[in-house]
């Protein structure tokens, strides 16, 4: 099982795609890591996961070292936040409005910032300290942290304290949970390894595991305003359900280039991102592909409309900023 770990969340880190449990703590950085160094070049660090903090155009985005990039532009200029107490991998960050959000990551740590993103605290330390792979929070008392041999958590006071959550049963119990996402009135859903994907009405408390037909990992997910579900995995792999996850298809998106990451432009433009440089968009009803030039491998994507039309693309060598496609 070592290996299996190793192997997947590697992965994770260098596609550019881990929470916490234990007492409320201060800012000081866990037993033996220091806090992340200030760096002149901060934006050409790995950046593996990007949030909208707030409804305009402030953006922030995670990454290795400990790494935290804020843009107020739609991500034309970034500054580097002031204070950030771990120099590990940062996997996966939410916010709840313009200033209040939560980071997590290597070493089991969940951080939380209350200005937007420039200085953070450790509030949370995973007992055995876990790799944290995802974090959502549907506002500012209730938030949801998803990661490696099937650890789950969440709160219902601002992250002040974290109960245990059972995503997987029986031999779905330790499997890597990658991702976690809203969907429509509440619903939860997370994405794991071996084709496991699971949901939960009613705010985490009881999880269902769906039957999507695959046995690849699946890296990420997104709802669309019209209700449908999408699934981001392995292969190219891009799983489609119209029913709230009951039934799922598979769409053809012309890659065999792992898909690590996605979002629904303003116009309700469709961008997933992934390995290879891999960018997948929507077009009459269909999934087109285009390889970036640089083939860079690309974990997460933003659309802006600040200022033009614009991607802000995470890659293994920093942000990156295009013109969206028309």
């Amino acid at each position: 099982m070592k290996l299996k770990v190793t192997a997947s969340l590697a992965l994770v880190a260098t596609l550019a795609a881990g929470v916490v449990m234990a007492t409320a703590g201060g800012s000081t950085a866990p037993a033996g890591e220091a806090p992340a160094m200030q760096a002149r070049l901060a934006t050409r660090a790995g950046l593996v996961a990007v949030a909208t903090a707030g409804s305009g155009p402030a953006l922030v985005a995670v990454g290795d070292f400990g790494t935290v990039v804020r843009s107020v532009d739609g991500g034309q200029t970034w500054t580097q936040a002031r204070s950030v107490p771990v120099s590990g991998l940062l996997t996966a960050v939410s916010f709840a409005d313009a200033r209040t959000g939560w980071a997590v990551g290597h070493g089991g740590v969940i951080l939380a910032t209350t200005d937007g993103g420039d200085t953070w605290q450790i509030q949370h330390e995973a007992e055995g300290r876990p790799v944290l792979l995802g974090v959502h929070f549907s506002d500012a008392q209730h938030g949801y942290v998803v990661g490696a041999y099937g650890t789950a958590l969440r709160t219902t006071d601002g992250g002040k304290t974290w109960a245990p959550m059972a995503v997987g049963q029986g031999r779905d119990a330790d499997l890597h949970l990658n991702h976690v996402f809203p969907g429509a009135d509440g619903a939860l859903f997370a994405a794991g390894e071996s084709g496991a994907a699971f949901a939960s009405q009613d705010g985490g408390e009881h999880w269902a595991r769906l039957d999507t037909g695959v046995t690849g990992s699946l890296w990420s997910g997104l709802q669309r305003r019209d209700g449908r579900l999408l699934l981001l995995g392995m292969s190219g792999r891009v799983l489609e359900s119209s029913d709230g996850g009951r039934h799922w298809r598979a769409l053809d998106t012309g890659t065999s280039q792992a898909l690590t990451g996605g979002v629904e432009g303003p116009d309700g433009e469709l961008v997933l991102v992934g390995t290879g440089g891999a960018v997948v968009t929507s077009k009459d009803g269909q999934l087109v592909t285009r390889i970036r030039e640089d083939r860079q491998n690309l974990a997460a994507v933003a659309a802006v409309s600040e200022g033009g039309k614009a991607l802000v693309l995470l890659a293994q060598n920093g942000v990156l900023r295009e013109a969206a496609a028309k």
